[in-house]
């Protein structure tokens, strides 16, 4: 399979657009074309498994997988800078719980090293076995849970 993006480039020679048909990244012009193969994602594949799982971490989801009968789900998220927030759907009772770690690799190691602990997607069956208590809600709402005025809407000179 080959994957075809762009990359910046600086040069302007006519080697440079020979170079294209070889799958280098030099190039004419702000942006050239650039090849990717497998071998380029088998690479990167075995350099994420290389990760290390934070202890702290996997400690507190094996606690919350016992909690939860020994069986959960995990939906990675990447949250940009802060790193990538695993999501946790227990098994039993649908309860949630998150951690967040550095990168993607990281909370894959995260995953393989938690026993009974699977990685989903939120699709129907899982979204439907979560639940959000009150205590929750109220959480997530923040000031807005306990206040009786609201501020003005910004749109107001809109409307």
């Amino acid at each position: 399979m080959t994957v075809r993006f762009a990359v910046p480039v600086r040069s302007t020679s006519i080697r440079s657009l020979l170079s294209l048909r070889r799958g280098e990244t030099e190039g004419s012009g702000r942006y050239a074309l650039q090849t990717m193969s497998d071998e380029q994602t088998t690479k990167t594949t075995n350099t994420a498994s290389r990760a290390k799982a934070p202890a702290g971490v996997v400690e507190s989801i094996k606690k919350f997988v016992a909690a939860e009968g020994g069986a959960a789900t995990a939906v990675l998220q990447p949250i940009g800078a802060a790193g990538v927030r695993i999501t946790l759907v227990g098994d039993s009772n649908g309860y949630l719980g998150d951690r967040v770690v550095d990168d993607v690799a990281t909370a894959h190691a995260v995953v393989d090293a938690v026993p009974g602990l699977k990685i989903g997607e939120w699709d129907r069956d899982l979204t439907s076995k979560a639940t959000v208590s009150p205590e929750h809600y109220r959480k997530m709402a923040g000031w807005v849970a306990h206040s009786e005025h609201f501020p003005k809407a910004r749109n107001s000179a809109i409307i």
